[in-house]
């Protein structure tokens, strides 16, 4: 059961992080084309996308606006898209972010992850890794658009799950089609000896507003709670099973994470987009919440003097989170869940877990 005590401490450990707001981590969407074509990609990428890739040069003069002693320790630098790795200049990226004194890490489908491309990227200073793994072969390669993505992403998985030197873990987004699927997926993972596997459901945005196949019911998403929860309490492998940071979840909420929800977007997190504008997550409305450009802004002036709507999170109180009983502890959900309008937030975790399961 929650315990009030903790409940009370964790909200003034919240409210110090977000006075303080420091920067320690910092995406970087530094292309957006790909080699896939997920079902549900919230920035709509393609192999011949639109957006030329950010010249590395445009992101170090942002970056630079960081002063040095401002960096602590831990600083991390994710390179996101679209497919990192399609950027020829990939390594030349991760040397320039390492001899500016932060870390660096990337998300990626894991297509063009080889042995040979691990040993570059580890040359290059790479720490972290994230890999997507959305079911066994048939649903994964509905997912991500692509046959033959399973057997790569696999392959990568594999590759990186061996080399104890990086903070390397895979994510699900867990949908209709893999939902029964998750307990082969579990054992799958724990045998290529991956030892942190993050979960996901997915938002209506992108490519997955008008998809139904991709979104839980409120009965399923339960489901999926007491499956991270029996994992958690369990612990059949060595490997951490987790739910994401993308919502509050009530009784769930000490029972399948490590720490309670806080939505460290523009509290602790920044990005820059492809188009120069800074944001905090990337998969945040943008034309809602970006908060300047790095073309025209000082990216530390604007870390410091804006991001008011991520700190203070009081417009949130409207529509179904007007007089919720519990908004001073989701304070209207996850950041990425408020689109369009913003009129009423697309996803309440926490009404999803006071239904009964399947």
């Amino acid at each position: 059961m929650a315990s009030p005590v903790k409940d009370f401490l964790f909200r003034l450990f919240r409210a110090n992080e977000t006075r303080v707001h420091e920067l320690n981590y910092l995406f970087w969407e530094c292309t957006t084309r790909c080699n896939l074509r997920c079902r549900h990609c919230g920035s709509d990428c393609m192999a011949a996308s639109q957006d030329v890739d950010m010249p590395l040069e445009d992101f170090l003069r942002a970056f630079d606006t960081i002063p040095r002693k401002e960096i602590p320790r831990g600083f991390t630098v994710v390179l996101t898209g679209g497919e990192p790795l399609l950027r020829p200049d990939i390594e030349d990226v991760g040397r320039a972010i390492r001899r500016r004194g932060a870390g660096w890490g990337m998300v990626s489908n894991g297509y063009f992850y080889d042995r040979d491309m691990h040993r570059k990227l580890m040359g290059a200073g790479m720490g972290a890794l994230t890999i997507s793994l959305d079911g066994l072969e048939d649903e994964h390669d509905w997912m991500r658009g692509r046959k033959g993505s399973f057997s790569r992403a696999v392959q990568a998985i594999a590759i990186a799950a061996q080399d104890g030197r990086i903070n390397f873990d895979v994510v699900t987004c867990v949908n209709r089609r893999n939902l029964g699927r998750l307990q082969a997926i579990h054992d799958l993972l724990a045998s290529l000896g991956v030892k942190q596997w993050r979960i996901f459901t997915i938002i209506p945005i992108g490519r997955a507003k008008d998809d139904p196949d991709l979104h839980l019911s409120d009965p399923e998403f339960v489901s999926l709670m007491e499956f991270i929860k029996e994992k958690r309490e369990y612990k059949e492998s060595e490997m951490a099973v987790t739910f994401s940071c993308e919502g509050y979840l009530g009784k769930y909420e000490r029972k399948v994470r490590q720490n309670p929800y806080f939505c460290h977007a523009g509290i602790n997190i920044a990005s820059v987009l492809i188009d120069g504008r800074i944001n905090a997550c990337p998969n945040i409305d943008r034309d809602l919440f970006s908060q300047g450009n790095i073309y025209q802004d000082s990216l530390w002036d604007v870390w410091n003097t804006r991001f008011k709507p991520f700190r203070d999170r009081g417009w949130a109180r409207k529509g179904q989170c007007r007089d919720c009983p519990v908004f001073r502890d989701c304070l209207g959900n996850g950041m990425h869940n408020w689109h369009g309008d913003a009129s009423e937030v697309l996803n309440c975790h926490w009404r999803k877990t006071l239904q009964k399961s399947l």
